[in-house]
């Protein structure tokens, strides 16, 4: 970055005093902004967005934006709202880089409906990656659930049941997992699919192989391989292109039985349509940690459905969620600073 005064960083989420004074250690180099007072409060470790209940007086808001309007880069997305975001970058020129906080941040930054020339001038980067480990053990967990049938279990164990004959229970070494989409968390899951047994393919848009992969499948050509899938795990993006991918005629060609894990965006499946294929035992079991609508509405026929697990979007979570952030925001504001590349862009077309 080519500035001749010193880069003004301003933090635009709530953030504890420790990791705050951890980016001022580690970025002598730069001015950083943080004004807690004008933040919601954080409920757990990883509330980016705090408190909804908290709501600044019209004074409290200008004075946020004026702030936010002297930034050189933000630490993450204002509010979590791609408008609010829009609004300050046509404000302020000088602002040449935004940081957010979850790794799916593209659909935050295409809300802020940048042109193509600001955008010219202007990079955003996401925090993919840093969930890797918590949503590969959710996959683990709800394809197993799946495979072992927890439902059952769980209603037999209820009714004190124990069934005679006994049933057999399905082993990851006898199922083909397809992986769909293959970035960080993607090909972090499929390796960890690949290490307990089971045989892995994995859909990308390019189809290139990918080390440790049996086989990589272009997504233009994923209806001819679905007969052969036990267990789909989604991990895309939510983005035009993939918007109800998973849709009536993908889940219908799915093997019978099939098992689906949702760690992506919840978009990407046609609920309806899943709702379907789980009612006429096409899918034996779901567990999905997003959903279309958040919170997922109460009339949805998901929350009753006893093949389906339903987790509000928390499998990425845990306590070291910040530090994680924060240790990839200083790594980025280094390379950026030296006017390198940095990690995790978000693509200008597909935002992801």
């Amino acid at each position: 970055m080519q500035n001749e005064s010193r880069p003004r960083i301003v933090i635009a989420t709530p953030l504890n005093e420790e990791l705050t004074n951890r980016i001022i250690t580690e970025l002598p180099e730069c001015d950083i902004v943080s004004a807690p007072e004008l933040q919601p409060p954080a409920r757990y470790a990883g509330d980016w967005p705090g408190d909804p209940n908290f709501k600044r007086t019209p004074e409290e808001q200008e004075r946020y934006e004026d702030i936010l309007a002297t930034a050189d880069a933000l630490f993450a997305v204002p509010d979590e709202s791609g408008t609010l975001l829009g609004k300050i970058i046509q404000r302020n020129d000088n602002l040449r880089w935004v940081h957010t906080t979850a790794a799916g941040g593209g659909a935050q930054i295409k809300r802020a409906n940048i042109s193509p020339e600001r955008f010219e001038s202007f990079t955003a980067t996401t925090s993919a990656g840093v969930h890797g480990q918590t949503l590969t053990e959710y996959a683990l967990f709800g394809v197993l659930a799946g495979a072992k049938d927890l439902p059952r279990i769980q209603k037999d164990q209820r009714n004190s049941h124990w069934p005679e004959p006994r049933w057999t229970m399905r082993a990851l070494a006898d199922m083909t997992v397809l992986v769909l989409g293959l970035g960080g968390i993607g090909s972090r899951t499929a390796a960890v699919f690949s290490a307990v047994g089971a045989r892995v393919w994995g859909a990308s848009r390019s189809g290139r192989p990918v080390d440790g992969l049996e086989r990589v499948i272009p997504m233009d050509e994923l209806h001819s391989v679905l007969g052969e899938v036990d267990a789909l795990v989604v991990t895309l993006p939510g983005t035009d292109a993939t918007r109800h991918l998973v849709d009536a005629e993908f889940l219908n060609a799915l093997k019978d039985d099939a098992v689906v894990v949702n760690v992506g965006r919840g978009s990407v499946i046609d609920e309806a349509a899943l709702v379907d294929a789980l009612d006429r035992g096409k899918v034996s079991f779901a567990a999905l940690d997003v959903t279309e609508r958040e919170p997922l509405a109460p009339e949805s026929p998901l929350w009753q459905h006893e093949k389906v697990m339903i987790t509000p979007h928390n499998a990425a979570l845990s306590d070291k969620e910040p530090d994680r952030v924060v240790d990839l925001f200083i790594e980025n504001a280094k390379v950026w600073l030296a006017g390198e590349e940095m990690k995790n862009v978000v693509d200008k077309d597909h935002f992801y």
